[in-house]
């Protein structure tokens, strides 16, 4: 779990979380794309987000393009970082919500499928999204935490929050997803 910013700095707070994503980044594969049905076949979500950080599995194309990685993942619990650019911003000159709804949905998402059994897999139902405060290409980087609040046979929920490296809260969520049986391809 992320400690507390009150703790740091601003400052201290952001040069931490910049060494923790160049840890990660160095051992994620270079180029995004799609686990194949043999890397995913027999393990848990746990497992698969696992073997994603240790550079097994390619990261996804969608956390290229909007600048985003998973930093960490524990059951129930997720954590991504994300680098708002001007290539994120809608007209009125800051960061479309829907680059928020990306990163909260992937973070709540990834803590739900973090404790499904092998074989399972899970969509978003539903999502609920409060936009708190803008964020435009001023504030260096920003964490998506998504934590499990109920996991069931075939619905799961989860919440969210988008937070800076001051503190700052720029959005929270919750979501509703489906648990099925996977299909692999």
């Amino acid at each position: 779990m992320t400690p507390p910013t009150e703790t740091m700095n601003p400052d201290e707070t952001l040069a931490r979380w910049r060494a923790e994503e160049a840890a990660v980044r160095a051992r994620l594969q270079t180029a995004p794309g799609v686990a194949s049905p043999a890397q995913v076949a027999g393990r848990s979500g746990l497992q698969i987000f696992q073997a994603l950080l240790a550079g097994e599995i390619p990261p996804p194309p969608m956390a290229v393009t909007l600048d985003f990685t998973l930093l960490r993942i524990e059951p129930g619990f997720a954590v991504f970082q994300g680098r708002p650019g001007l290539t994120h911003y809608n007209p009125m000159g800051t960061v479309h919500g829907g680059w928020f709804a990306t990163l909260l949905d992937s973070a709540m998402g990834c803590a739900v499928h973090s404790t499904l059994p092998a074989g399972k897999a899970y969509t978003t139902l539903e999502l609920k999204l409060n936009l708190v405060r803008a964020i435009t290409d001023a504030v260096p980087l920003v964490r998506a935490e998504g934590r499990l609040v109920h996991g069931g046979r075939q619905v799961a929920t989860a919440e969210g929050r988008l937070v800076g490296p001051d503190g700052k809260l720029y959005a929270h969520a919750s979501t509703t997803c489906l648990v099925f049986d996977q299909a692999l391809r």
